[in-house]
Formats: C-alpha cells, structure tokens, sequence
C-alpha cells in the first residue's frame, strides 16, 4: 500500500560526506513527519534526525552539525545530508514516514524503508 524506498548508502572515508534519499509511494494522503533511524551491529535502533511536514526538524546530539535534514513534500521524499562522517557513523539507515490515510478510515501509519547501509573506514 505504501512503500518507502532508500538509496544513497555505501562505503565512504572518514570526513567524507554522502546523502540518503527515501521516496514514499502508494496510498497517501499526506505525509506528517519523517525521520532517519539508524542501527549499529549489536546496539539498537536509533533516531538520528526527524522532520515536521512543516519543516522543524529534531536531530540527535551525536550528529548535530554534520548531518542535515530535509524534504520535498511535493514529491514525498525525505533527505540526509551527512557531512564530516565519523566511523561511528557506520550503521544500517532507515527512513520512516507517518503516512496519513482517509480510506477505508481516517488513520496515520508509520512505514518503515528497507535500510541502507552506510560504511564509515578510518
């Protein structure tokens, strides 16, 4: 119904910089906020940035200054600019949209990417 697909990730030197893209398709009315996850072998899953349809965004303290939110509501995607890549960056990234639909009821889901993984060498 609604699928959410990722692109962007790969393997990239330390201080280096890439840029994920999530593309939501399907069955949606609109779309309230969208975020990256992200989760490291063996530690959880983690928020690393989010943004409001309305474009206030909320990042995690690790990131802040190097990594970048944004969106593009006119064609549902969301974006991660990461700057000045740390090793510890290195994780698999997952993007989630809560999606709202009006068929057959009123109701917001959140829909999860397939992840990208993201390789930080030192």
């Amino acid at each position: 119904q609604v699928q959410l697909v990722e692109s962007g990730g790969g393997l990239v030197q330390a201080g280096g910089s890439l840029r994920l893209s999530c593309a939501a398709s399907g069955s949606i009315f609109s779309i309230n906020a969208m975020g990256w996850y992200r989760q490291a072998p063996g530690k959880q899953r983690e928020l690393v940035a989010s943004i409001t349809s309305g474009g206030s965004t909320n990042y995690a303290d690790s990131v802040k200054g190097r990594f970048t939110i944004s969106r593009d509501n006119a064609k549902n995607t969301v974006y991660l600019q990461m700057d000045s890549l740390k090793p510890e960056d290195t994780a698999v990234y997952y993007c989630n949209a809560d999606v709202v639909r009006v068929y057959p009821g009123r109701a917001t889901i959140r829909y999860w990417g397939q992840g990208t993984q993201v390789t930080v060498s030192s």
